[in-house]
C-alpha cells in the first residue's frame, strides 16, 4: 500500500513550499522585459539586468547576484578609496611620492575595480553590442572603458599627447580615480537595487510561507508524517488545532473554525464541518479533524494564486509603451550627444581641453539611465499586484489595473454579487391535482443537472424532505432561462416565469399566484407536460456589505447597473434596497452581453462583477472583467480581477488600488523622463558658459545610481496602502 503511495506521488507536482526546486529547474525572466524567459540564471540580452526567478517570491533575499555585487563593491571602495587620495595631489601627502609614482599606483589599484569589480558591466556591454540592443551597460563601459584606457595611455605613452593637454604643472591629467570611483557608485546602486527589487518579491514569498511542509497522512489505523510534497490525492489526512491546512479538500470527519484571511481577507473564523471545502495554507483553530485531499501540489488554490500573481507582476501595462519607445532609441542619442559634447569641448573648451572634454563626454555616458525609464512601470505593478493579493484581490495582468483606475460604469449581476449566493427555498405553490412531495423530487432531480444556485437551493430543500431522486432522460439546459427533461414519461420543465410562459399550454395559475405574492423573491416556475405544475419561492438575502460597497463606488465615480436573470419585482426591490437606479431584469446572457455593448458604445469604461457561468459573456465584452470568488472557475477564468473574499467591497479597494498605481506609475515615469532631460545637458556642460560649471563624472555615476532606486523605493510606497 505505501509502495503504491509513493508511486502515485512521484507524478505530483511539487507543492507550493517547495516550488524553489534547483537554479537549473528554475525559470528565470527580466523585470523590464517579461518576454525574456530562461532555465537557470543569467543576464537579460536586451537590457542587461540580472534575471530574476518567474516566481519572485522563491528567491532569498540574500540571493547570489546580491551576494556578488556585495563582494565586489567593498572591494572596489576598499581599493578606491586610496586612489581618491592619491589623486586629490601632493597637498595632503607632501613630498612623499613623487607624481609618476602616484599614477603608477593608481593605475595598479584600478586594474582589480575596474576590470573585476566592473566585470560584469563590461561583459553585458559586450553582450549589448552582439545582440545588438545597446543599454544601460553599453554606456557604462564606454565612459568607464574611456577613462581607464586614456588613462593608461597618458602614464605609459605620455608622447602621444600633444602639449596643449598638459595641464599647467606640464603633466597630462589620468582619470584612474574616475574609473573607479564610478565603478564603486555603480556598484553600489546594484546592490541596493537589487535589494529594492528582491522586497518586491514579499507578496509572493509570503503566500509561499502559507503552506506547511508537513501532512499527517492517516494509513491503516496510524498518523504518518510526510513532506506535503508527497501528498495524493484521495489521502486522508489529520489537521490538528493550530496548524496550517496542508492541501486542498474536503472535511470528512469532524468540526472546527478556520482563519482563511491570508488567503480571502475575511477576517472572521468560517466554520467548517464535513463536507465543507478546506483551502491549503488556512489556519485550522480549536478543532481537530480528518479531512481528505482533493487537489494537490501546483492544482491547489495557493499554488493557483502564486501563480497568477507571478504572471500579473511580470505582465506590461499599456502605459509602458511610451517608455518602450523611447528607450529603443534613448542610448543612440546619448552616444551622438556624448560625442557631440566631446568636440565641442575639444574645440571650444579650455584647456587642457583633451581632458574636459574626455570627462564632459564620460559624463554624458554615465548619467544617463534608461534603467529608470525601464522600472517605472514593473516595479509599480510587481508590488501593486502583491499588495492586492495580501487583501484577497487577484489581478490577471498590469492592462486590467490600468483599464480598473479609469471604469466609470459597473455592471453588477445580482445573484452572488450583491446577494448572499446561497439562496434558499422558502415555499412551494402547488398547483392542483400535483402532490408537493412529487413536484419537490421532479424539480430537485432535473436540477441536479444545473450549477445554478437557484437550483442548490432546490435540491437541499428536496434532502431535507427526503424526496427520492428520479431518473432524467434527455436533459436540456436553455442558458439563462431554465432546464428540461423527461422523468418517468413525463416532460419536465423548470425555469423562469418567461421560460414558463413560453412552455405552458395554460399560464392562469401563474398568472393568479404571481397577483397575491409580494415583492422581492425569486420565483421559479415548472411545467409537467406543459401543465402549470408550481412556483418555487426563493430567498436570497443581501450581503450586508453590499449598501456601503455601492455608496463607496459612487464616490469614487462609478455609476452601479444592476443586470439581472430575475424577475422584474424582486430585481426591483433589491435594486430599491441599494439604491441603484439603473435596474435591468429578466435578462439573459446575450442581453447582458448587448446591455454592456451599448454603455460601451456610447464611450463608457464598463467593469462587469458577476460569479457564474451565465455571467462569462457578458465578463469577457467588459473593458474589465471581475468575478467573485465564491463563483465558477468559467467566470474566474474570464475576469480581469478576481476577489477572494466574494465580497463587493473588493471592488472599491480594487480601484483604490488601481488609482494609487497609476498615479505611482506616472511620478516614476515623470521622474525618469526630467531626470535624464535635465541630467543630460548638464553633464554635457550646458551650464559652464553661464555658470562655470562642468559635472564630475563621479557624481554622474552617483546620480544614475539613485535614479534607479528612487524608483524602485517610489514603488514600494504601495505596500504601505491602507485598503483595509
Amino acid at each position: 500500500m505505501m509502495d503504491h503511495k509513493k508511486t502515485c506521488c512521484q507524478h505530483q507536482h511539487p507543492s507550493p513550499a517547495k516550488l524553489e526546486a534547483t537554479d537549473a529547474d528554475t525559470i528565470y525572466v527580466c523585470p523590464m522585459h517579461p518576454e525574456i524567459r530562461q532555465a537557470g540564471s543569467g543576464n537579460c540580452p536586451i537590457c542587461g539586468m540580472a534575471l530574476e526567478p518567474e516566481l519572485s517570491g522563491t528567491q532569498d533575499l540574500d540571493d547570489p547576484e546580491l551576494k556578488t555585487m556585495r563582494l565586489r563593491f567593498w572591494v572596489s571602495l576598499f581599493l578606491s578609496v586610496p586612489i581618491l587620495i592619491l589623486d586629490m595631489g601632493s597637498h595632503l601627502y607632501g613630498n612623499l611620492i613623487s607624481q609618476p609614482m602616484s599614477f603608477l599606483t593608481q593605475f595598479l589599484l584600478s586594474i582589480p575595480v575596474v576590470f573585476w569589480g566592473g566585470g560584469p558591466f563590461f561583459q553585458r556591454a559586450w553582450h549589448s553590442l552582439q545582440n545588438k540592443r545597446l543599454n544601460m551597460f553599453t554606456l557604462i563601459g564606454m565612459g568607464v572603458g574611456v577613462a581607464w584606457t586614456y588613462s593608461a595611455i597618458a602614464i605609459f605613452f605620455p608622447n602621444l599627447f600633444p602639449e596643449t593637454v598638459r595641464n599647467h604643472e606640464a603633466v597630462i591629467p589620468v582619470y584612474f580615480e574616475a574609473a573607479a570611483v564610478i565603478t564603486t557608485l555603480v556598484l553600489l546602486g546594484q546592490v541596493l537595487e537589487l535589494k529594492a527589487r528582491a522586497r518586491t518579491g514579499d507578496a509572493i514569498r509570503n503566500l509561499l510561507n502559507l503552506a506547511p511542509e508537513i501532512a499527517h497522512r492517516l494509513h491503516k489505523g496510524d498518523i504518518i508524517d510526510i513532506p506535503v510534497a508527497e501528498v495524493c490525492s484521495g489521502d486522508l489526512l489529520r489537521v490538528r488545532p493550530g496548524e496550517k491546512i496542508p492541501v486542498d479538500g474536503v472535511l470528512a470527519e469532524g468540526k472546527s473554525y478556520v482563519d482563511e484571511s491570508m488567503i480571502t481577507g475575511e477576517p472572521m473564523p468560517v466554520a467548517k464541518h464535513p463536507g465543507s471545502s478546506v483551502i491549503a495554507g488556512t489556519l485550522n483553530q480549536k478543532g481537530s479533524f480528518t479531512m481528505k485531499a482533493l487537489r494537490v501540489g501546483k492544482n491547489t488554490m495557493l499554488a493557483h494564486i502564486v501563480q497568477m500573481v507571478s504572471e500579473a507582476q511580470r505582465s506590461r501595462a499599456p502605459i509602458q509603451k511610451l517608455a518602450d519607445q523611447v528607450s529603443s532609441w534613448f542610448v543612440p542619442i546619448v552616444i551622438l550627444i556624448a560625442f557631440i559634447s566631446f568636440n565641442a569641448w575639444l574645440w571650444l573648451g579650455p584647456k587642457p581641453s583633451l581632458g574636459y572634454a574626455l570627462m564632459a563626454a564620460v559624463s554624458v555616458l554615465i548619467i544617463a539611465c534608461p534603467c529608470a525609464l525601464g522600472l517605472a512601470t514593473p516595479m509599480s505593478v510587481m508590488v501593486a499586484v502583491g499588495q492586492g493579493a495580501r487583501h484577497g484581490i487577484l489581478i490577471k495582468d498590469a492592462e486590467a489595473l490600468e483599464i480598473m483606475a479609469k471604469v466609470d460604469t459597473l455592471v453588477i449581476d445580482k445573484t452572488g454579487t450583491l446577494t448572499e449566493g446561497h439562496p434558499e427555498l422558502m415555499d412551494i405553490v402547488v398547483a392542483k391535482d400535483f402532490d408537493t412531495q412529487e413536484i419537490l423530487s421532479y424539480a430537485a432531480s432535473l436540477e441536479s443537472y444545473s450549477e445554478h444556485p437557484l437550483a442548490k437551493a432546490i435540491i437541499a430543500k428536496a434532502k431535507e424532505k427526503k424526496a427520492p431522486q428520479l431518473p432524467v432522460q434527455n436533459f436540456n439546459s436553455a442558458t439563462g432561462c431554465g432546464v428540461m427533461g423527461i422523468i418517468h414519461g413525463k416532460k419536465i420543465m423548470v425555469g423562469s416565469m418567461k421560460f414558463m410562459q413560453e412552455g405552458a399550454n395554460n399560464f392562469q395559475f401563474f398568472s393568479e399566484t404571481l397577483k397575491n405574492m409580494a415583492a422581492g423573491n425569486t420565483l421559479v416556475g415548472m411545467l409537467v407536460d406543459e401543465v402549470p405544475a408550481a412556483i418555487f419561492i426563493i430567498g436570497d438575502p443581501i450581503k450586508t456589505s453590499s449598501l456601503d460597497a455601492i455608496q463607496t463606488l459612487k464616490a469614487q465615480h462609478i455609476n452601479p447597473i444592476m443586470l439581472t436573470g430575475d424577475n422584474q419585482n424582486a430585481a426591483l426591490k433589491v435594486g430599491e434596497k441599494l439604491k441603484i437606479a439603473k435596474v435591468y431584469a429578466e435578462m439573459l446572457p446575450k442581453d447582458k452581453f448587448h446591455i454592456i455593448k451599448q454603455f460601451q458604445e456610447q464611450g463608457h469604461i464598463v467593469a462587469m462583477a458577476g460569479d457564474g457561468i451565465n455571467d462569462a459573456p457578458a465578463l469577457s465584452q467588459a473593458n474589465i472583467g471581475i468575478a467573485m470568488g465564491t463563483g465558477t472557475a468559467v467566470a474566474i477564468e474570464s475576469a480581469g480581477i478576481t476577489l477572494l473574499r466574494g465580497d463587493l467591497s473588493g471592488i472599491t479597494k480594487a480601484r483604490l488600488l488601481a488609482e494609487a498605481t497609476l498615479h505611482n506609475i506616472r511620478q516614476n515615469l515623470f521622474f525618469a523622463f526630467v531626470y535624464n532631460a535635465l541630467g543630460i545637458p548638464i553633464a554635457a556642460g550646458i551650464l559652464y558658459p553661464f555658470l562655470g560649471i562642468h559635472l564630475s563624472p563621479m557624481l554622474a555615476a552617483g546620480a544614475m545610481s539613485l535614479s534607479s532606486i528612487s524608483v524602485i523605493i517610489n514603488a514600494t510606497r504601495l505596500k504601505r496602502m491602507n485598503l483595509a
